[in-house]
């Protein structure tokens, strides 16, 4: 059976249609299977379950799409209206969990004849009843349903107001010294020989690494950290109220203690347990590094007494460049975007066994770039590649379902929201691309599921990350990036050039993990302790974390994106990572073993979350994961 693609619209009319007549077709439906459920006493469990499931499809194609075009669509009202549709899926998901007859016509489900999968499905599912609320009286559960709708609104207005929150600075042309010549011909001066640099990432990333001038740099990158300040200060009050509310509602501790129930962590407690291993893990090697960054700015700056986030990323680039031969702006010249694109799609096809066709077919905006991802004569799912910014875009780089894959049912789709530039690529956006495509293919190979539940990236979350930081390995491999790079003259990356940058790479890595540290410190100590000044408390938290400190007096977290999304769990990037590195162990005959790509193809990215990432991990590696691997990385060994 062929399975058809999503049919996108083609003109403006058609969007506003897909932005409404789409959700409310899947949530009539879904209407109507609740219906049925509650209605019809004779279904078997094996039945209630594959209704179950009809119900998540509808669900999770309505919400994906309406996502995608909230987050991207270049018409502000399509994407106001589209928010609107996320927001009524949103509540009417989370008023199912609370809907007392749905729960009885499973709560007492007989197991008997249930195959494997049916009965995951069914644990699962009554997991999400009690963690609904549905146990509640009546006046608690109707206040889990206004919690849960507060949620959704306040963390889409969060969102919006940082895609929407673009900022634009102007410094005098001179204090572009030390910048690439294309990116100088790209900003001309104005009458008054001054030039505007934006907070989007084309501007930003090049500024923070090569601009010779501090104020510069201070100047980009504090406009960044106030990005959505003061739209989201309050908003992310009220959120972290919300859900310390519903936690407490639903009878857990804190919303760290209600996140991580369901993770490979399993409880609140362990999340500082873990950061404190990261610091332990760290502190010798950062203790090294901090006084050569410090060092290197004296020589710009020789009153400097503190390293900044401002400087981090051009020191790091300076020492690399002076100490271990690495030139940025060297590396940066063998990485024109279109080379970027198409490598990455051909080192990703030969190691999963795919094959990306480009397809003609009309998508939310003209840069988007479709392909058909093909085995053979089969088509496992098609992606959309939407790779550069414009006013009113999603401003960082992610992977967004479109739909999820369902064995005979539905084909897997999903789409890749980056902001790249159009010309050349630092090659820390080559590792960027390399980690958002793998939740792609992740996405798309695990989009073969019976059931929705299970489909795609649906994985606990602490492990979600690891196929992407997984992946990311093969952008530091001589023979992968010389298959697609490269200069002005046709030439490929030197192997000995990447080879000094994986040695220059393992200097500043651990000041990179307390950065990381920082982050994770903010996400769960915000959600738990929930301070009265979250300026105050945030600048304390980043400062205590890293000897590289932030920039004073700013308002970081109201733009900290992943504030909604991950909640109080942001260590899961970390989490992630110590698994990927042990993961990447299975690859000992090299990254493009044949074997080894079809073992980890098969365990673990086509399982989806048809098992415990546990399980998944053990099934690859023949062993328990282990941490081992991530201290030898860390210590640059």
């Amino acid at each position: 059976m062929t399975l058809a693609p999503l049919p996108f619209p083609s003109d403006a009319a058609g969007w506003a249609a897909f932005a409404t007549e789409r959700p409310a077709e899947r949530i009539a439906r879904v209407h109507e299977i609740d219906a049925r459920l509650t209605s019809d006493a004779e279904l078997t469990t094996a039945a209630r379950l594959d209704l179950w499931n009809d119900a998540d499809i509808a669900l999770a194609e309505a919400l994906s799409e309406a996502y995608v075009v909230s987050e991207a669509h270049p018409d502000a009202e399509v994407r106001e209206t589209a928010e609107s549709q996320v927001q009524a899926v949103e509540s009417l998901s989370a008023g199912r969990l609370l809907n007392r007859d749905l729960w009885n016509s499973f709560a007492d489900a007989s197991t008997d004849g249930l195959d494997e999968d049916q009965a995951r499905l069914l644990t699962h599912l009554l997991r999400d009843f009690r963690r609904g609320g549905v146990e509640l009286d009546e006046a608690d559960r109707e206040r889990a349903r206004q919690l849960a709708d507060r949620d959704t609104e306040l963390s889409l207005a969060f969102s919006r107001n940082i895609r929407d929150g673009r900022r634009e600075i102007t410094v005098p042309a001179e204090g572009l010294a030390g910048m690439p010549q294309d990116f100088i011909d790209a900003h001309p001066a104005d009458a008054q020989g001054r030039v505007t640099l934006s907070t989007d990432y084309p501007d930003l990333m090049p500024v923070r690494d090569y601009a010779h001038d501090r104020a510069t740099r201070v100047a980009l990158v504090s406009a960044y950290n106030d990005l959505a300040w003061p739209e989201n200060d309050a908003i992310l009050a009220e959120l972290l109220d919300v859900r310390a509310e519903r936690a407490r509602l639903l009878g857990y501790p804190d919303w760290a203690d209600y996140e991580t129930e369901t993770r490979m962590i399993g409880s609140g407690a362990e999340i500082p347990a873990f950061l404190s291993r990261l610091d332990d893990a760290s502190r010798a090697a950062t203790d090294a590094e901090y006084p050569i960054l410090l060092e290197r700015l004296r020589r710009d700056i020789p009153a400097a007494d503190v390293v900044s986030i401002a400087d981090f990323w051009y020191l790091l680039g300076a020492i690399k460049r002076e100490q271990y031969d690495v030139d940025a702006q060297l590396v940066r010249s063998y990485f024109p975007f279109e080379r970027v694109v198409a490598g990455v799609l051909d080192v990703t096809g030969r190691l999963l066994d795919v094959e990306y066709v480009p397809v003609d077919v009309p998508a939310w905006h003209s840069d988007v770039q479709s392909f058909d991802v093909m085995r053979g004569a089969d088509r496992l799912g098609r992606i959309h590649l939407d790779l550069h910014p414009r006013e009113g875009k999603f401003s960082h780089a992610a992977c967004f379902p479109l739909a999820p894959g369902v064995s005979g049912r539905v084909l897997a789709e999903a789409a890749l929201l980056c902001n790249f530039s159009r010309g050349l690529l630092e090659h820390d956006e080559v590792v960027t691309f390399f980690h958002e495509f793998g939740h792609l293919v992740h996405d798309i190979l695990g989009g073969r599921q019976r059931f929705a539940r299970f489909s795609g990236v649906a994985t606990e979350w602490d492990f979600v990350e690891a196929p992407s930081q997984l992946l990311e390995e093969w952008a530091w491999d001589a023979e992968v990036l010389a298959s697609f790079s490269a200069n002005a003259d046709g030439e490929p990356i030197p192997a000995d050039l990447v080879e000094r940058m994986r040695t220059a790479d393992a200097f500043g890595r651990a000041l990179e993990v307390r950065r990381q540290l920082g982050h994770a410190n903010v996400s769960y100590h915000l959600h738990v302790d929930r301070p009265a000044d979250l300026q105050a408390e945030t600048e304390r938290l980043y400062a205590a974390s890293s000897p590289v400190q932030p920039l004073s007096g700013l308002h970081s977290y109201a733009g900290f994106g992943h504030l909604t999304g991950y909640g109080a769990c942001y260590y899961t990037y970390q989490w992630s990572l110590v698994i990927a590195r042990d993961l990447l162990s299975g690859f000992g005959a090299g990254l493009m073993d044949p074997e080894a790509a079809r073992r980890y193809r098969t365990e673990v990215l086509e399982r989806g979350g048809s098992r415990d990432a546990r399980d998944l991990v053990e099934a690859f590696l023949g062993r328990p994961s282990s941490f081992d691997a991530y201290r030898e990385w860390l210590a640059g060994e």
